[in-house]
């Protein structure tokens, strides 16, 4: 039960920080974690506010969707977040924003290039749109999971973003990271349009970051 607390508590804590930091408004984005030794994840609860949440309001499921702990309903994007559980063992925990800069992309449904040293390193290269779905679909899963290959982030055609991560700390560093890049990206384009980096400068960056950025 402390592990289930625990990531309860995380939880909340990055939904406050993405309401704090403008990358959502409302009760609009969502957020997810795996939970350390169980296969289950814990999910916020649709249409409440970030601020009033407490522990039990956020719900434990299993990754076939079955709630396991909580009375609340869950996010409407649960089949969003268990697609890309379910197809990257890496994703340990997943946030969702509809933050302007990065939404704005996506409903121009243009990718971010891999022309940022910060976003190679943690997004993987490039941040692509995918194909449009529904909210709350099947299909939105499926086309995330594919845009969302070998990237730890994702823009939602007319949607928003969506950052994963080892954690929900990176998760969300993820998500502020695309945002600044797309805001960098729009006025780049002012002066010309942003340069790309090098596959290969973009493959040594993520190297780098994954093996040799902080204090291992």
């Amino acid at each position: 039960m402390n592990q289930l607390l625990t990531a309860r508590k995380k939880v909340i804590e990055k939904g406050i920080e993405i309401l704090a930091t403008n990358l959502t408004v409302g009760t609009w984005g969502n957020i997810s974690c795996r939970i350390s030794g169980e296969n289950y994840i814990a999910i916020t609860p649709t249409g409440m506010n970030y601020d009033d949440l407490e522990p039990e309001d956020i719900v434990i499921m299993d990754l076939e969707g079955n709630i396991i702990n909580g009375i609340r309903k869950p996010s409407i994007e649960v089949p969003l977040h268990l697609s890309i559980y379910k197809a990257r063992e890496d994703a340990k925990a997943i946030v969702h924003t509809h933050s302007a800069y990065a939404t704005a992309m996506a409903v121009a449904r243009k990718e971010i290039p891999g022309a940022i040293e910060d976003l190679v390193q943690i997004a993987g290269g490039n941040v692509r749109v995918n194909e449009y779905a529904l909210p709350g679909t099947e299909q939105l899963g499926i086309n995330t999971v594919k845009a969302l290959e070998g990237r730890n982030a994702v823009l939602l055609a007319n949607h928003g973003m969506l950052g994963v991560g080892r954690d929900l700390d990176e998760a969300l560093k993820v998500c502020q990271v695309v945002e600044k890049s797309a805001q960098i990206v729009l006025l780049a384009q002012m002066m010309g349009g942003a340069i790309e980096l090098s596959q290969g400068d973009i493959d040594g960056m993520r190297n780098f970051y994954l093996k040799g950025y902080g204090q291992k």
